[in-house]
């Protein structure tokens, strides 16, 4: 295992990825609703909380009390985290829009550095982008905001939808070019059509020697389990 890498608490994938992600990187897990985005999300900062780090929840979607409810399904308390002041669960409002993107670019790089944070969760990153008015404000937004994560010195994990057309790529097809690494949650159906397996993909990540195969995982009571010595079907 290289070095300083930011283990992600999930062990098939930490496998896959040689130990865990590069530091100060940001990579962004892309899949379909129910393929279990935020799941491991959570468990990749449940497992700096659990290290000792201290951690930022951004979310979209979700406000606080949805979030511990969620993280709770899979037995994972995070209020004595929050209130030991380790873990931070930050709600942005789609709706309004100006004031979310004017937090972003103003408030969340001094916030992350002051708070200490060693890990971001930015759930989801294709609200973010929705917020945008046009493709090159989009681009924009996306590169301002991973330059301003990777200047604070925290890693970052972002969320994204893929796009229904083509359920390889991002809704926009943007935020695979401005991270350092791309994982890939999907739901295959067997060649008969009789059966359908949750699989992940590294499709690309920066600075480590990563796996190329596709693996099957589960979402269980105890959170994703990848089972990175088993193949798919």
């Amino acid at each position: 295992m290289q070095p300083g890498l930011a283990a992600t608490g999930i062990d098939g994938l930490d496998e896959m990825l040689g130990g865990g992600f590069p530091p100060n990187s940001i990579t962004v897990v892309l899949g379909s609703f129910g393929t279990g985005k935020t799941t491991l999300a959570l468990q990749y900062l449940l497992k700096g909380l659990n290290s000792g780090e201290k951690c930022i929840f951004i979310s979209l979607e979700e406000d606080e009390q949805s979030i511990l409810k969620n993280a709770g399904s899979y037995g994972w308390d995070l209020s004595a985290h929050i209130s030991e002041g380790r873990l931070s669960l930050v709600r942005l409002e789609p709706y309004n829009t100006r004031t979310s993107i004017e937090r972003i670019r103003s408030e969340f790089p001094t916030f992350i550095k002051n708070f200490g944070a060693k890990r971001v969760v930015l759930d989801s990153v294709s609200l973010l982008t929705m917020l945008y008015e046009s493709d090159a404000e989009k681009r924009a937004g996306l590169f301002t905001l991973c330059n301003l994560i990777r200047e604070s010195g925290a890693g970052a994990l972002l969320t994204s939808e893929v796009n229904e057309n083509h359920p390889v790529s991002s809704r926009d097809g943007m935020v695979e070019y401005t991270v350092d690494g791309v994982i890939l949650l999907q739901s295959v159906e067997s060649k008969d059509a009789s059966e359908q397996q949750l699989t992940i993909r590294i499709v690309k990540m920066r600075a480590v020697g990563h796996s190329r195969r596709i693996k099957p995982y589960s979402i269980t009571k105890d959170g994703i389990v990848v089972h990175s010595g088993s193949e798919v079907f």
